[in-house]
C-alpha cells in the first residue's frame, strides 16, 4: 500500500485508437498484483475502453467504481480544471487503498499537456509520473500509414467538437513520439525480423535519445517495466540470499515474465560520498549509452537526513529526498539500484558511479 506521504506513481500510456493499449491495460491489471486504479481518456465511443477494462475481472466488483474512472472529453489540454484536477482530487482520496495509478488516454489527445497537469500545485505533491509509453500498431506502421484503422479514427474525431483544433494525424502520432520515454510496437508477431528492425530503427531515429523501442504481441509485457513498482527492498532480499558481503554487487537475472521481451535486471550497491548532480549526470550517460529501460533505486549523501530517491524509465530521471522514507539511515553513504534492460552492461553502471 501506498502511504498517504508519498507521491502515488502515475504511468501514462498514449497511442491511437486500435494500438493496442487496453489489451496492454487489461493484461497489467490481470498479472501485476498491484492495487491501480485506471483513467481512462478515451472518448467518442464513451464507455468502450472503460467497459472492457471492467470487464476483466482485475478486482472485486464493488471496488470497480473507485478504480476505474473515465473522462468524457477526449482533450485535456482544454478540460484540466473542469474535470481532470476533480477527478484526481477522488482518486487521491484513497491513495492509501492504491499502489499506482495508469491513465489510458487517446491518441487524439496531446500527451505533454496531460503529463503537464500532473504538476498543478493541487496534485503534484501527491503523484508523479513514472513513465509515458506509446503504444504503435507495428502491423500498420509497417504497411505505411500511423493508424489500423483512419475511417474509425476519424469517426472518432468527430464524435468531439474539442478537437477541432487537432488536425493532422502525423502530427499527432510525432507528439506521441517526443512524448514517450517508451514505446512499444504492438502485432509485432506480424512482422517479419527485417521489418521489425527497420520499424524499431525508424522509430528509435524520431524520439528523444535513451528511448527504448521494444516489440509486443497480445499486450504481454513485463509489469516491472511499465509499472517500476516491484520494491528495491524486495530485490535486495531476494538477491542478498546466501550472500554476506556489502560489496557483492555481481547479481544479474535475465527475466522473460512470458514476454517476448528477453530483458535483464543487475542490481549494484556501491558506497562512498556522492555529489547529486554528478551523480544525476552520470546515471543519465548511462541510461543513454545503456539503453536502459528503467531503474530505480536510492542514494544515501554527506549530510543528508533523507536518502535520495531515484527512478528513471527511459530518459525520463526523477531524483528526490523522500522524508516520508522509513529505511534507516546506514553508517556509510551510497547508492542501491536496479537496473532493468535489453543488456545491461554493469561493471560500466559502477564505473560511471566510480568515475562521476
Amino acid at each position: 500500500m501506498t502511504s498517504t506521504t508519498q507521491r502515488l506513481p502515475v504511468t501514462v500510456v498514449t497511442g491511437f485508437l486500435g494500438a493496442g493499449k487496453s489489451t496492454l491495460l487489461r493484461r497489467l491489471l490481470l498479472t501485476s498484483g498491484l492495487r491501480l486504479a485506471v483513467l481512462v481518456n478515451e472518448f467518442g465511443e464513451v464507455g468502450i475502453d472503460g467497459d472492457l477494462i471492467r470487464s476483466c475481472g482485475f478486482c472485486p466488483e464493488e471496488e470497480l467504481d473507485g478504480r476505474v474512472v473515465e473522462l468524457a472529453n477526449g482533450c485535456l489540454c482544454c478540460t484540466v480544471q473542469d474535470e481532470f484536477l476533480p477527478t484526481m482530487q477522488l482518486l487521491l482520496q484513497r491513495a492509501d487503498q492504491l499502489d499506482g495509478i495508469v491513465v489510458e488516454t487517446s491518441g487524439l489527445a496531446l500527451p505533454l499537456p496531460l503529463v503537464q497537469a500532473f504538476g498543478w500545485p493541487e496534485i503534484r505533491t501527491r503523484t508523479r509520473v513514472t513513465g509515458v509509453v506509446t503504444v504503435v500498431d507495428g502491423e500498420a506502421l509497417a504497411a505505411g500509414s500511423v493508424v489500423g484503422d483512419p475511417s474509425a479514427l476519424e469517426a472518432q474525431r468527430q464524435a468531439d467538437p474539442s478537437l477541432d483544433h487537432l488536425s493532422d494525424i502525423n502530427e499527432l502520432f510525432e507528439d506521441q513520439l517526443e512524448a514517450a520515454d517508451l514505446i512499444l510496437l504492438s502485432r509485432a508477431d506480424r512482422l517479419d525480423p527485417a521489418q521489425l528492425q527497420q520499424l524499431q530503427a525508424d522509430l528509435a531515429g524520431r524520439t528523444r535519445a535513451g528511448v527504448s523501442v521494444l516489440p509486443m504481441q497480445r499486450g504481454e509485457v513485463p509489469a516491472a517495466l511499465l509499472l517500476g513498482l516491484d520494491r528495491p527492498e524486495a530485490d535486495q532480499e531476494h538477491h542478498d540470499h546466501g550472500h554476506h558481503h556489502h560489496d557483492d554487487h555481481d547479481d544479474h537475472h535475465h527475466h522473460h515474465d512470458h514476454s517476448h521481451v528477453a530483458m535483464q535486471s543487475a542490481v549494484l550497491r556501491w558506497q562512498g560520498a556522492l555529489e547529486r548532480t554528478a551523480l544525476e549526470q552520470a546515471l543519465r550517460a548511462q541510461i543513454e549509452a545503456q539503453g536502459l529501460l528503467r531503474l530505480k533505486g536510492r542514494a544515501w549523501l554527506p549530510g543528508k537526513r533523507y536518502p535520495l530517491q531515484i527512478q528513471a524509465v527511459g530518459p525520463r530521471l526523477e531524483c528526490w529526498f523522500d522524508s516520508a522514507s522509513t529505511q534507516p539511515r546506514p553508517e556509510q553513504d551510497g547508492v542501491e539500484l536496479v537496473a532493468l534492460g535489453l543488456d545491461v552492461d554493469q561493471a560500466a553502471l559502477e564505473q560511471a558511479l566510480v568515475q562521476r
